[in-house]
């Protein structure tokens, strides 16, 4: 008897923020293969009968390795059981879900694949910075800055190639390197005065913002304590956030899931 394999998007952070299609699959799964970065609250949507198994990766500690959790998503499928594996954001997004579902594949095992809301583009909106806006951003690209997959021998981010190449760019995973990163996109040739902005913990209460410049954003996130999970938004439309929740918040029509907003000025 062959269950099957539900890889499911839990979205940025805000349990809210699943889709009505993952948290379906949560209320059908026999086990529940889940991240670091989700929402507790997504578990309870789980049976109580229901396995629960922690896989998540957190920095400069150990990991379950990836070639495991694809055994244990294909083992206990192949016992019957309806596996819902919940990752951050979209499974497909820096989330190594193709690699959980070359093994489902391969093993012969149904699987189904729910998309999420990436932090990519929600951790930008949650702190009232568009991606694209017209007449300035009409472009923009996702890259990982996570010093995790280099430490495993992955290559690092183009940033040179990118830097210049799109409108906005979008650094996830970046609060371990934010000081190397920036430099490395200004010396990719953007400039010092590149509006930027980082934003901790996107969509939840502990949602932190902080804006600045390429040059002076480290020094700030380092001032207003920004750790992991945090996401680097690069482009002239972190100055229009900056403006627009500044506009908002002057009309009191901003509604921010904490409203810690810093900034150069």
């Amino acid at each position: 008897m062959t269950g099957r394999v539900v890889l499911v998007g839990a979205g940025p952070g805000d349990p809210e923020l699943i889709t009505v299609r993952g948290a379906r699959a949560l209320r059908e799964a026999d086990v529940v293969v889940y991240d670091r970065l989700v929402s507790p609250a997504l578990l309870e949507l789980a049976p109580a009968r229901a396995e629960r198994v922690y896989v998540g990766k957190e920095p400069a500690r150990a990991a379950t390795p990836q070639e495991q959790i694809n055994t244990l998503l294909v083992e206990q499928a192949t016992a019957g059981r309806t596996v819902v594996r919940l990752k951050g954001g979209d499974p497909f997004v820096f989330g190594r879900g193709s690699e959980e579902a070359f093994a489902c594949a391969a093993a012969g095992v149904p699987f189904e694949i729910v998309p999420g809301v990436s932090s990519a583009v929600a951790a930008p909106a949650a702190a009232g910075i568009p991606l694209t806006h017209r007449g300035i951003a009409r472009s923009f690209a996702v890259v990982t800055g996570s010093t995790a997959s280099r430490a495993h021998g992955e290559p690092a981010p183009d940033l040179a190639r990118l830097a210049d190449a799109v409108d906005t760019v979008v650094v996830l995973m970046t609060a371990g390197n934010l000081e190397q990163t920036c430099a490395e996109i200004v010396a990719a040739g953007r400039p010092e005065t590149t509006p930027a902005a980082v934003v901790q913990w996107a969509t939840t209460p502990e949602q932190k913002t902080v804006v600045g410049t390429l040059g002076d954003l480290p020094s700030l996130a380092l001032g207003a304590s920004i750790g992991p999970p945090a996401t680097l938004v690069v482009g002239e439309v972190a100055a229009i956030g900056r403006e627009l929740g500044r506009l908002a918040r002057r009309s009191d029509v901003l509604r921010e899931p904490a409203a810690k907003t810093r900034d150069r000025c």
